[in-house]
C-alpha cells in the first residue's frame, strides 16, 4: 500500500438487528486488524462510537487529508474483510480519493451511504 495518511474508521456502536448484544463493527475490526496482520499489510484503523448509519452495519469510512471521504456501510465479517482491505489500497493510491468504479469491489460500489469533499 502507498504510504499515505489513510485511516479507516470503524463504527463499533450500532447493535445487530437480530441480536442487541451483538455489535457488528466491533467484530469486523477485530477481523480487519486480524487480517492486515496476516497479509503483512499496514493500515490504520480506528475504532469511532458512531457514523450515525445504524441500519447498515458494519460501516466504515475511508479518510485522509486532502481526499474524499468515503462512508460504507453493509459490510459483512465473513464476505467483506479482504473486498475492504482492497478497496482502501486503492484508495490510498488515488490523488484524491475519488476510486473509480471499476476498481472498486462489490462490496464498496453497493455500500456506499456518502462522499464527502476534502476540506479546502
Amino acid at each position: 500500500m502507498p504510504k499515505q495518511d489513510v485511516t479507516v474508521f470503524v463504527c463499533v456502536s450500532c447493535r445487530d438487528g437480530a441480536d442487541a448484544e451483538v455489535r457488528p463493527g466491533a467484530v469486523f475490526l477485530d477481523a480487519l486488524r486480524t487480517r492486515l496482520s496476516e497479509r503483512n499489510l499496514t493500515l490504520a484503523v480506528e475504532p469511532v462510537e458512531c457514523l450515525a448509519v445504524c441500519k447498515r452495519p458494519a460501516t466504515i469510512a475511508f479518510a485522509a487529508p486532502g481526499k474524499w471521504t468515503y462512508v460504507i456501510g453493509d459490510l459483512d465479517v465473513e464476505a467483506h474483510v479482504d473486498e475492504l482491505i482492497d478497496a482502501a489500497q486503492s484508495f490510498a493510491a488515488s490523488d484524491n480519493g475519488i476510486v473509480p468504479w471499476k476498481e472498486r469491489p462489490v462490496c464498496f460500489r453497493k455500500g456506499v451511504v456518502s462522499r464527502t469533499p476534502p476540506l479546502p
